[in-house]
């Protein structure tokens, strides 16, 4: 039957004139890109050709294949990384990132694929678990930004504290897998020790798969008691207890004309505490002097009068004559 088709199609094409690249080019510039991609991927189911030639432009350009793998383990290789993801297709280039100083892993790495299908096939596939941790995957493109970017975030994602040192990735996966399918999930484990440090993290694909896993009443894990509550919360209360009140920043209103706080002084000097850069200094010389104040009265000339003669006055006592405006007076010496 598809034989028949193909052999009409070819028939009318040779009965009329086949239009050239040129007037293909007009009538497909005004389509919108989903009738495009429509058309493209018909054709291409229809002619391997086709789809093999949409195939080699798609993968030119490795962004389309690479890969950004997070949330491994401390000792997994290069060559364990690239096994795990092998099964979606070729492998151009594949390698776990080590920190230069230290030798260790830096808990990531990169998968480059041959072809950009087979990238897109393990963005699809589910988290791999890789030497005991759950690893995740996005296009290398968006980096960290590309991970679960979405604005439920914060409540899909989940702290488990209080936990067993027995208690692996896989056992905290599968305890909680029972609420919903898991996105992204781990133990934490100590870098130089690989050791549980007794908390963990689940990040589900819904929001009610989280709200399950929260109100359920059943906290049991590894014969312990543990902690489920949103990430975000946890988050804040750690940030809190770990600032001790001395050291957190604090601002002062300035007085007008002062500059800008500058840097911190001396280590005996509180965290936090700042002062003006620089404080203008000044010489005895440059104040004026005070001038003195002015008297509180003005003081007037003294005038001496010369003593004057006692008389006595009708009554046979002594006087003293004082002249007053040009006249004798006479004050009784009683």
């Amino acid at each position: 039957m598809e034989g028949m088709k193909k052999r009409k199609l070819g028939e009318a094409a040779g009965d009329e004139e086949i239009p050239s690249e040129e007037e293909l080019r007009l009538l497909l510039d005004p389509l919108p890109k989903p009738q495009l991609v429509h058309l493209l991927s018909k054709l291409g189911s229809q002619y391997p050709s086709i789809a093999e030639e949409i195939r080699s432009i798609a993968s030119a350009d490795p962004v389309h294949r690479k890969l950004f793998v997070r949330g491994l383990a401390w000792n997994t290789t290069s060559e364990t990384l690239c096994a795990a993801f092998l099964v979606h297709g070729e492998i151009e280039e594949g390698a776990v990132i080590f920190d230069k100083a230290t030798g260790k892993s830096r808990g990531y790495g990169f998968i480059t694929y041959k072809h950009m299908d087979s990238a897109h096939s393990a963005l699809r596939a589910q988290s791999k678990m890789i030497d005991g941790r759950l690893a995740v995957c996005n296009l290398a493109c968006e980096g960290l930004s590309g991970a679960s970017t979405t604005q439920d975030l914060a409540q899909r994602k989940l702290y488990i504290g209080g936990l067993s040192p027995d208690i692996t990735s896989e056992k905290l996966l599968s305890f909680f897998g029972k609420y919903g399918e898991i996105e992204e999930g781990s133990v934490a484990y100590d870098k130089d020790t690989n050791e549980s440090r007794g908390f963990g993290f689940v990040t589900y694909k819904i929001v009610d798969a989280a709200k399950k896993a929260i109100d359920d009443p059943n906290k049991l894990l590894g014969g312990r008691n543990i902690i489920v509550k949103l990430a975000d919360s946890h988050k804040g209360k750690s940030l809190q207890t770990q600032l001790p009140t001395a050291e957190v920043p604090m601002s002062f209103p300035m007085a007008a004309g002062y500059p800008q706080p500058g840097s911190a002084h001396a280590s005996t000097t509180p965290v936090g505490y700042t002062y003006p850069q620089t404080v203008a200094s000044y010489t005895a010389s440059a104040y004026p002097s005070v001038p003195a104040p002015p008297a509180l009265y003005p003081t007037q000339p003294q005038i001496s009068y010369p003593p004057v003669a006692l008389k006595e006055d009708s009554y046979g006592f002594p006087s003293t004559q004082v002249g007053i405006g040009g006249y004798p007076y006479y004050i009784s010496k009683q």
